[in-house]
């Protein structure tokens, strides 16, 4: 059976981005929306990124074809749990989680088997600093890439769980994303470089400034472009990024480490031929150019 009853858990930025393109593209079921602050489900509803507020999100997801938990990490972990023992084996559970490796851990052995519900981790490469469904946008991941990732236990889904799994990624392409699969611990690593480890340094130079010229509207008013782009990050909420640090805490410290290496190097370089090298790679990432060998 196609999906008809479509289940977001969280109907903030994501979440409502993911109702509004389902519907744009075409989806003519019903989309229900649960969220831990009602106002964000109202606000939801009025945009209709969603066409009924749940009353209650297992009893909402006991009753959809397709569950979509979009939250904070630590949210989705607990769904995973909870939802295992109410869904049935032609249900599919997805998420927009971006940490994968310990949500396929939390899944082994309650899902993916012919007696229990599918469960897909995907993770969109789409987002904005700021949150909540007011700032959901039905094009927001037009251009993006969407990470799918598969359990240990994947090929032994049930034949109608895999069927939606397939559908869900056909509704993901139409919302303009180009799809990639990774494995669990391969998508933490590059995560943590390509989208953790900048969060992390914009965050960190933004309290770095804040500390150190607080209230200067001069330091503001010449920052210009390239400031506004470094901090643009700055602004994520907390609530959010706790988790991935939590949960994919030692490729992120691994990042780390890396730049605290490379700005030490850079610092004892800055009247040394070596500046010019370290600008020429970064030149050469930048344009998409081969490095050499």
């Amino acid at each position: 059976m196609p999906i008809e009853r479509v289940a977001i858990l969280g109907t903030g930025l994501i979440g409502g981005s993911v109702g509004m393109a389902l519907r744009q593209s075409g989806f003519r079921g019903t989309i229900f929306g649960w969220d831990r602050d009602p106002a964000q489900a109202a606000v939801a509803l009025s945009r209709a990124a969603i066409d009924v507020i749940a009353e209650e999100p297992l009893t909402v997801a006991s009753e959809s074809d397709l569950v979509l938990l979009s939250g904070p990490v630590f949210s989705i972990l607990i769904y995973i749990e909870q939802l295992a023992s109410i869904l049935k084996p032609h249900q599919l559970v997805t998420d927009v989680g971006s940490v994968k490796g310990v949500l396929c851990q939390h899944a082994a052995g309650r899902y993916n088997h012919s007696d229990k519900p599918g469960f897909l981790p995907g993770h969109p490469m789409a987002g904005k600093e700021v949150g909540g469904v007011a700032n959901a946008d039905d094009e927001l991941f037009r251009g993006a890439v969407w990470l799918f990732t598969k359990c240990a236990d994947h090929s032994s889904m049930s034949a109608e769980a895999q069927a939606k799994a397939a559908e869900w990624r056909s509704w993901v392409q139409k919302f303009g994303c180009r799809v990639l699969d990774v494995d669990p611990d391969r998508h933490d690593e590059l995560c943590a470089w390509v989208s953790h480890l900048p969060q992390f340094v914009s965050t960190a130079l933004s309290a770095l400034l804040e500390e150190k010229f607080p209230h200067d509207e001069d330091l503001r008013a010449i920052g210009g472009r390239a400031l506004r782009e470094m901090t643009r990050l700055g602004a994520s909420p907390y609530s959010m990024w706790r988790d991935i640090a939590h949960t994919n805490s030692e490729a992120v410290a691994a990042t780390l480490l890396a730049l605290e290496q490379r700005l030490t190097h850079l610092r004892e370089h800055l009247k040394t031929p070596e500046l010019r090298e370290e600008f020429e790679l970064a030149n050469r990432f930048r344009l998409g150019a081969p490095s050499k060998p």
